[in-house]
């Protein structure tokens, strides 16, 4: 048998689809398993001249694998993912790889590969965005695990990944649960954008009155300039279907109750722990939380608020809410790369920034024109501690703001829902201010808890006694 430089266990549409990209680049001849073997054999039927290598066991699939082995994990995050890991640490040797190319929570990979690690084998943990069509034609990945088998896997990942300006969109994320961690952040950043666009959307069709077809075209032109992405470019083409059975647009037929994978609500709540403020991606997966309870809107319908909006100047009000769009998306990118920061820095990884922007420019679903300037300004300054502040992005919020105000103040004076706009404007807001009220709750904090303060005017920790005569104490009287 002429032996596969790589496999992949798991051949659903994403696993099929990685199958045929791996198997349509020079060098690579792939081995393909699955548990049950008649998608083995409709996808090596479907396809020949893929070449595959098809087993009908894990046995024979380890069998068919040259040496190192190397094998992609397709399957659906969990106990089945565990399961297969199992199953291959039984008839792999040390120095082999296994490549876990799903959906999986970061903590989850960390966790496997030190139990993996142990065994001698090599456990990667690789995020892979684009969707079915990336995984067939070229998707951005985000590889972690170690630096032995990220020199076996690099070669064999550049051959499949999407490439911009001559780069494959692929690098070496760091140790143990890193890739899964900068694709969890991906994914986070994926529903902010998604929720500031379709706000773009509602406060277009409300205040102007356009069909969806017409801001369809709307989205089309802003697509041509520093908006440019895949998810401007879906949504026009979304705009403008129309349903087959009725006529009408078919966004006005889908049901308006968003649903999730989970990814999104591991971002916020990875966040939370970790301090690090995504309050754009939190009210983007908020916002799908309360679409998905019609038992409450429906009670809610009775409710008072103003239901006349229409905007006197429409080109200018489109104008303004492209601004308020640009602006709350670096806010959205902003936080996320903080949050990949912090984590980290919590988990001992050595992240590159400029890489991770690089790598998402091509091939995952948040691939945009707008990562080339976050990948210059990282590489410009690779301790920038905040992006927003780069020179690039610092013009850009500060000459859409004005726009930015109007479109929040639009949006709360019409009575149209529009957090993920709001939250980002008042992020922004914290930012820039002198003082915060959180010198109130550090004393609210003080006064039920002891929980102490630190004063702008000396240095050291101090505590009032609220219950006695209100005299201030250094805090390690308190003990």
């Amino acid at each position: 048998m002429s032996h596969a430089n790589i496999g992949v266990v798991g051949l659903a549409v994403m696993g099929s689809n990685l199958a045929r990209n791996l198997a349509s680049r020079e060098g690579n001849r792939v081995a393909v398993y699955n548990r049950s073997w008649d998608k083995t054999e409709h996808l090596v039927d479907a396809h020949p001249e893929a070449n595959f290598v098809a087993a009908k066991s894990i046995q024979e699939f380890a069998a068919s694998l040259s040496t190192p082995r190397t094998a992609i994990i397709m399957v659906k995050a969990g106990a089945g993912t565990d399961a297969v890991i199992d199953q291959l640490c039984e008839v792999f040797e040390p120095g082999d790889i296994i490549v876990d190319g799903g959906n999986a929570l970061f903590t989850d990979t960390i966790r496997r590969e030190k139990a993996v690690r142990e065994t001698g084998i090599n456990f990667v943990g690789a995020g892979i965005s684009g969707g079915e069509e990336g995984a067939l034609l070229g998707p951005s990945i985000m590889p972690g695990g170690s630096a032995e088998a990220w020199e076996t896997l690099g070669p064999i990942l550049r051959s499949i990944a999407a490439v911009v300006d001559g780069e494959p969109c692929v690098t070496h994320i760091g140790t143990d649960g890193a890739g899964h961690f900068v694709k969890m952040i991906h994914n986070g950043i994926e529903y902010a954008d998604m929720q500031l666009i379709a706000e773009a959307y509602d406060l277009i069709r409300r205040g102007t009155g356009k069909s969806p077809a017409e801001i369809a075209d709307v989205f089309t032109e802003w697509n041509k300039g520093e908006l440019e992405s895949y998810l401007i470019e879906i949504t026009a083409e979304v705009l403008r279907q129309v349903d087959a059975a009725t006529g009408k647009p078919l966004v006005d037929v889908i049901v308006d109750e968003a649903g999730s994978k989970g990814t999104g609500v591991w971002t916020v709540q990875t966040a939370l722990s970790l301090g690090t403020p995504v309050s754009g991606i939190a009210e983007a997966v908020f916002a799908r939380g309360l679409s998905s309870h019609p038992e409450q809107r429906s009670l809610a319908k009775s409710f008072p608020g103003p239901y006349a909006f229409t905007v006197k100047d429409a080109d200018a009000f489109i104008e303004d809410v492209r601004q308020a769009l640009y602006a709350s998306k670096i806010v959205a990118y902003s936080q996320g790369f903080d949050a990949i920061r912090a984590g980290a820095d919590e988990y001992n990884w050595h992240i590159n920034l400029g890489e991770v922007a690089r790598i998402w420019r091509g091939g995952c679903i948040i691939r945009a024109q707008f990562l080339n300037p976050i990948t210059e300004a990282y590489r410009a300054n690779e301790s920038l501690a905040l992006l927003m502040a780069a020179p690039y992005f610092a013009k850009a919020v500060s000459g859409a703001q004005a726009a930015w105000r109007r479109v929040v103040i639009a949006a709360t004076e019409a009575g149209i829902p529009a957090p993920a706009f709001g939250s980002s404007l008042s992020y922004y807001d914290g930012l820039r201010a002198d003082r915060l009220p959180a010198a109130v709750i550090q004393g609210q904090r003080d006064f039920f808890g002891a929980h102490t303060y630190k004063r702008i005017d000396k240095p050291g920790t101090f505590h009032t006694l609220w219950s006695g005569d209100r005299t201030e104490i250094a805090a390690e009287d308190t003990h």
